[in-house]
């Protein structure tokens, strides 16, 4: 049996729901009781890839990160250096680390002053170069060589390989090292080729010049330098071909991961602990 509703009446009550659950819709859209879209999560922070801080891997090798503070070339922090750290791949973190063994069994130990260098760097010394009144530190760094010059002569370089996060400029230091002398901006300049008394008061062992000595006395295989700081260099140069290192001959201090995992890329992120991958 159907049961019909009453004449007339059929549509009336679902009017009547109907009006009822508009208004209280609307009384809570009037109310702000209604809830927010659900938002996406925030996308992580771009890291460089399996980039590591070199004091976590290895904690005895000392560092003197020059770009982050005033005593460089250009005599102020380097754009993209805002903490005092050395970003390396891990695979060059790795080797490095065995360097430091080897170096230590001779009496020596490593100190570095670059290693990965963001490329917004590497343009700014760019920029910095064909500035002709930004010669504050040439009495240490560039004495005998035009400012013009010191991309052409092979000094800088643009792109970098440092940009790749596998390359590092290192010395060595006695075991125990010496303190380190503070560098204060505005002394007096000492010329980076000076005898090594003469010139700043870094804590590495004689290298016959100084770090950043944009001069013929710093390449690799300069002859008249001091027989002692000859001998340095070469123990330098063997430890790192050892440990899988490939020098440059225009600077006794800088080397390059000879398999570097990323050879065709050059990473921007600054230098900082939130940059590690």
């Amino acid at each position: 049996m159907t049961v019909r509703p009453a004449a007339g009446r059929r549509d009336r009550p679902a009017v009547r729901v109907g009006l009822a659950v508009g208004l209280a819709v609307g009384l809570l859209v009037a109310a702000g009781c209604t809830r927010p879209a659900p938002q996406p999560p925030p996308s992580p922070a771009p890291t460089l890839p399996g980039f590591v801080v070199l004091s976590d891997a290895d904690p005895r090798i000392l560092t003197d990160i020059r770009y982050a503070g005033p005593h460089n070339f250009v005599g102020r922090p380097v754009a993209g250096y805002p903490e005092p750290l050395c970003l390396l791949t891990g695979a060059a973190a790795t080797a490095l680390r065995r360097v430091q063994d080897a170096a230590l069994a001779t009496g020596r130990g490593l100190k570095v002053y670059d290693c990965y260098r963001p490329q917004r760097a590497a343009d700014e010394f760019v920029t910095w170069a064909r500035s002709p009144d930004e010669q504050q530190m040439k009495a240490e760094f560039y004495p005998r060589v035009a400012k013009s010059e010191l991309f052409d002569r092979g000094y800088l370089g643009a792109p970098t390989a440092h940009s790749r996060g596998s390359t590092v400029d290192v010395t060595l230091v006695d075991v125990p090292a010496p303190e380190q002398a503070r560098y204060l901006p505005g002394q007096p300049l000492a010329d980076c080729a000076a005898g090594y008394a003469e010139r700043f008061g870094d804590n590495s062992v004689d290298m016959g010049t100084g770090f950043d000595c944009f001069d013929p006395l710093a390449h690799t295989d300069a002859t008249r330098i001091d027989p002692t700081a000859r001998q340095n260099r070469l123990l330098l140069r063997q430890l790192m071909t050892d440990g899988g290192f490939v020098g440059y001959d225009r600077e006794w201090w800088h080397f390059r991961y000879r398999d570097e995992p990323w050879p065709e890329t050059y990473f921007d992120l600054p230098v900082a602990r939130s940059s590690a991958g």
